[in-house]
């Protein structure tokens, strides 16, 4: 069972270049298989209350909470240099606010110089106002999420690379940056509805819901399946990441609840460093080395 960590998002400390790197370095020396990265490029005062992942529509801490999200494929480009197997994963950014060639070409980037390591996690966001602020248009960001990956995987095959969507167009370009891997930079689909399922099932490398709980994971994978099968895809093929501590928080160390996910053939587990007793890097070592010991030991 692959272990993956999203650091601390501490103001002052995720943007602290010495605890980063040497959190970078002792997640490896751990045997920790991946750290995740998140994105909001900017949280409104007065969002409308479209969060899904709670019932009254915000999320948790609100603005000006104390929270720092640093630009995800730049912090995973520090903790990069000082690494050499811990893979970098995105959890997730909001693909559909970005440049189908800018993104391609940062995850390029990131992806050749770390040696093949990048795991890039996308999803549509929620909050309007974010959309605002970026100047991309919140409808119909499912189509465009859509477009965009599959426009970047024009761009890392051999040019010159053509698209025609109804959002993303280019025309003979080429992207000079290519990643590790030929087949491109994994691309893992999150969202925990039928649509993030079904887009998983059809365009994904992997799958990471956030909030989910075992039940509707059974019942969201076998629409991922499915969905696999219609488009002539392996589904076995498609990677299953899952955060239990994002369903219930009072649950990290619950073998059997745990189980009831991986029993359902989830290969990553996500752990947050929120999860332990603190954020101290001391305090890290003994959250991963406990879970190590006491939850996926006994899996």
């Amino acid at each position: 069972m692959k272990l993956g960590l999203i650091p601390p998002m501490a103001p002052g400390l995720i943007t602290d270049g010495e605890y980063v790197s040497r959190l970078g370095g002792l997640l490896e020396e751990c045997g920790v298989e991946s750290v995740w990265g998140v994105e909001h490029v900017v949280v409104a005062e007065d969002y409308e209350p479209l969060y899904p992942y709670s019932e009254d529509g915000r999320m948790p801490g609100g603005p000006g909470m104390k929270v720092a999200m640093p630009d995800p494929l730049e912090l995973l480009s520090f903790i990069a240099a000082g690494t050499r197997s811990l893979r970098l994963g995105t959890s997730v950014i909001v693909a559909s606010q970005h440049s189908a060639a800018i993104l391609a070409k940062r995850a390029a980037t990131l992806d050749a110089l770390s040696g093949g390591r990048l795991l890039l996690g996308v999803g549509i966001g929620w909050q309007k106002e974010e959309y605002a602020a970026i100047g991309v248009p919140y409808r119909d960001r499912g189509k465009r999420l859509d477009e965009t990956i599959e426009a970047m995987r024009v761009l890392w095959a051999e040019g010159p690379s053509t698209y025609r969507g109804r959002h993303v167009q280019f025309e003979r370009v080429y992207c000079d940056t290519k990643p590790a891997n030929p087949d491109g930079v994994p691309i893992v689909i999150g969202g925990s509805t039928d649509f993030a399922a079904r887009r998983a099932g059809r365009l994904g490398d992997g799958w990471y819901p956030y909030v989910i709980s075992p039940e509707d994971t059974a019942a969201r994978l076998e629409t991922l399946r499915a969905a696999a099968r219609e488009a002539g895809r392996d589904p076995a093929a498609i990677e299953i990441s899952i955060w239990p501590g994002s369903f219930d928080f009072s649950r990290t160390w619950d073998v059997d609840f745990v189980k009831r996910y991986t029993e359902q053939g989830v290969d990553r587990l996500i752990l947050s460093a929120n999860e332990g007793k603190g954020v101290a890097l001391d305090d890290v070592r003994e959250l991963v080395e406990s879970y190590q010991e006491r939850v996926i030991a006994k899996l």
